[in-house]
């Protein structure tokens, strides 16, 4: 089993917002395999099914951003699963508009949800997608920048990040997490 967890927020306010890109990500995935996201387990809306030929359970946690390891970490418990096969998508503001990171290991940095997942999993040893939002111009409006509405213009740009990152999954599922790394890190 391989447990995919996209970060968000669950409030309506929230949809369509940078922060919501794990969101967004996971709906991409389910969409195109046809895996119903309609499951409440552990505090979040879920859906399990086969992809590639292997069983995944998509994970959007619903207990806001900041807390989104909690309810992750109760998925990691119940199904036993090694670190490794836990991957998680999340906004990045130190990452370009439309340009996605794969990493196997690392710290949370700046962003609440890593911080929250890193705690309750103990570990930074588990592979992440960052998908890659741009920053705001003024560095003091970090917060109305990745909850705010996105302009129509910029959410096409978003949107080949969020693609990116779903075939990015997809590939982990298949190749493992170095080929994925080198495949989808491309050099700007």
């Amino acid at each position: 089993m391989y447990i995919i967890v996209g970060l968000g927020n669950p409030e309506p306010e929230y949809a369509n917002t940078r922060h919501n890109m794990g969101f967004d990500v996971i709906n991409k995935i389910a969409k195109k395999y046809g895996i119903e996201l309609n499951k409440t387990k552990f505090s979040s809306i879920c859906g399990t099914g086969i992809i590639e030929g292997k069983k995944v359970i998509l994970i959007k946690p619903q207990t806001f951003m900041n807390n989104s390891g909690e309810a992750a970490i109760e998925f990691v418990r119940f199904y036993k699963e090694p670190l490794e096969n836990v991957m998680v998508i999340y906004d990045d503001m130190d990452t370009d508009i439309g340009k996605i990171r794969v990493r196997a290991k690392g710290g949370p940095g700046s962003h609440n949800g890593m911080k929250s997942m890193v705690k309750e999993l103990n570990s930074e040893e588990f592979p992440r997608i960052r998908v890659g939002i741009g920053k705001p111009v003024n560095e003091f409006d970090r917060i109305n920048y990745v909850i705010g509405k996105i302009p129509n213009e910029e959410y096409i740009d978003l949107q080949v990040g969020e693609d990116n990152a779903a075939e990015a999954v997809i590939y982990w599922l298949e190749h493992g997490i170095d080929n994925t790394m080198n495949t989808y890190n491309v050099k700007d």
